[in-house]
């Protein structure tokens, strides 16, 4: 099917005239474009990838990099990324896809619906026979639900398909914008145990609150299902991340020396944005049975201060 019959089609069943429209960007990637009365936002198929969400008179949320490759069997850098079956590098296969392999596959748009308040809710499948790897080699499905309302509301369920428990990781690899990552103040961690990436995964506790970032920040904080905070003065606005299903959140930003090694990352992007992971990590590996099902879900918006 051609990309302008892909659109069509699209169109025909799920658009949804002044609020849900498709298109194909430049690369020829499929994108749903979203008005409501409440914010805007762009979904694309690959990956089912969150690009961009902001409320009505208000800022973007979401940071996207001006240097993201937008191309098939490569990752967007930016949005929300959905980091599944495993976290960073797998552990035994070098060859298997960095964060695993959901967040460069072709999802299926399953449903775009409007609710009574304008919202707008888009759902979207995945499932083994349209994406698997050697290395997690299981049959599975997993539904991804996007609610573009006041507040971003993401849910990611997968069921276990197979005759065996699975094992896998998760994350909701949100990066959020913001004017300057140094002069930012993040709450809602305090008291918790995290494993700093930076300083060999030593573990570590986070005394005091608010958390700045004063450098290359890579922590897994382990054990809170808490709400993160984050002060934004220099904007006037806070924004916030609730999660549920999740017992593990990952803060990170590159800082200098990592942001001019990515090859999609502008050199000078690094102080516009920070990532708050929803996630399911390491100690906190999801342990799924055969027919059970888990949900990861986030919630994002902002306020002004």
């Amino acid at each position: 099917m051609t990309e302008t019959n892909a659109v069509d089609e699209l169109e025909r069943r799920f658009g949804i005239p002044g609020t849900v429209r498709f298109e194909a960007d430049q690369n020829g990637l499929i994108r749903a474009i979203v008005e409501t009365p409440h914010a805007e936002a762009t979904l694309y198929l690959h990956g089912a990838h969150v690009t961009h969400y902001q409320p009505r008179g208000g800022l973007p949320v979401l940071f996207t990099s001006r240097e993201s490759r937008f191309q098939s069997g490569q990752p967007i850098r930016g949005g929300v990324p959905i980091v599944f079956p495993w976290f960073g590098p797998h552990g035994v296969d070098s060859s298997a896809p960095m964060h695993g392999f959901a967040r460069v596959a072709e999802w299926r748009l399953e449903a775009a619906n409007r609710e009574p308040d304008g919202s707008v809710v888009l759902s979207f499948g995945l499932d083994s026979a349209r994406a698997t790897h050697p290395a997690w080699p299981h049959a599975y499905a997993a539904h991804y639900s996007v609610r573009i309302g006041p507040r971003l509301e993401l849910s990611f369920e997968v069921t276990n398909l197979s005759d065996r428990t699975v094992t896998y990781e998760e994350t909701l690899h949100t990066y959020l914008t913001v004017e300057d990552v140094r002069a930012v103040e993040i709450r809602g961690l305090a008291g918790a145990t995290y494993a700093d990436n930076t300083d060999g995964m030593k573990r570590k506790t986070q005394e005091s609150e608010p958390l700045r970032i004063t450098g290359e920040t890579v922590r897994v904080y382990l054990g809170t299902r808490a709400a993160c905070v984050l002060d934004e003065p220099t904007a006037g606005r806070r924004l916030f991340v609730e999660k549920w299903g999740s017992d593990a959140t990952v803060v990170w930003n590159p800082w200098v020396a990592k942001a001019k090694a990515m090859p999609d990352f502008g050199d000078e992007e690094w102080p516009r944005m920070l990532c708050i992971e929803t996630a399911n990590v390491g100690e906190y590996t999801i342990q799924l049975p055969p027919g059970a099902r888990h949900v990861l879900g986030a919630r994002i918006w902002s306020e002004s201060l």
